[in-house]
């Protein structure tokens, strides 16, 4: 239980709730923490979302499918982000998109009628939640926009531009699969290699299975 207090009492939108009314809560069984395990589902594509989760520790990730059957992967979140927080008091409160663990991942439980009573009754509280979905919907909405107007290879020279300054190289050591990068991209894997192959005839690219080299930026 103290580790659970702990965990919550970092989240910066908890900040207003004192250690004895979190403990209050979790002992009530108000607040509830649930474990998921590396790589299992927490929310399917419509699944009704019907209380606020925030994630205490690990990395969710967030995937689409388009009509092509392509695995686009929109977003990932970590300890402090809220899942589905936009959606809660919805009139179509149904998650778009699968919501899955990347990796061990502790998510805190709140019922939707606990939270309102919260916000009645805390308007700190309140005012850190809206302005956190807020600008969370934000991120989300410019993110996909991004993935639906880029090319295969406007993707590909932005994510190579951002890893050659963030190693500071221009070869570049990478860090995922070239099967997770194309997920990412929201593509199939053969469509990225094929643009990959078209780049080094190019002359602009090489690249082996761990490492993609600029030779022409």
């Amino acid at each position: 239980m103290k580790k659970y207090i702990e965990l919550i009492k970092n989240i910066p939108l908890f900040n207003s709730l004192s250690h004895e009314e979190i403990l209050d809560n979790l002992n009530e069984g108000f607040f509830k923490v649930v474990s998921y395990v590396k790589n299992s589902i927490i929310h399917f594509e419509g699944e009704q979302c019907i209380k606020f989760e925030l994630i205490l520790s690990g990395k969710i990730i967030v995937d689409s499918i388009d009509e092509q059957g392509n695995l686009l992967n929109i977003s990932e979140f970590y300890s402090g982000d809220i899942l589905g927080g936009n959606l809660l008091f919805s009139k179509n409160p149904y998650y778009p998109m699968t919501i899955s663990a990347q990796e061990v991942s502790l998510i805190l439980e709140i019922d939707k009628d606990v939270l309102f009573k919260i916000f009645s009754t805390n308007h700190i509280f309140l005012r850190t939640y809206l302005q956190h979905i807020s600008d969370n919907a934000y991120i989300l909405g410019d993110k996909i926009k991004q993935h639906a107007n880029k090319t295969i290879r406007k993707k590909i020279i932005n994510y190579l531009k951002y890893e050659s300054k963030r190693q500071n190289n221009n070869h570049i050591v990478l860090s995922i699969t070239k099967t997770a990068l194309a997920e990412k991209f929201g593509v199939q894997r053969t469509s990225l290699s094929r643009e990959l192959a078209k780049m080094r005839e190019e002359g602009l690219i090489i690249f082996d299975a761990e490492s993609i080299t600029i030779l022409d930026k």
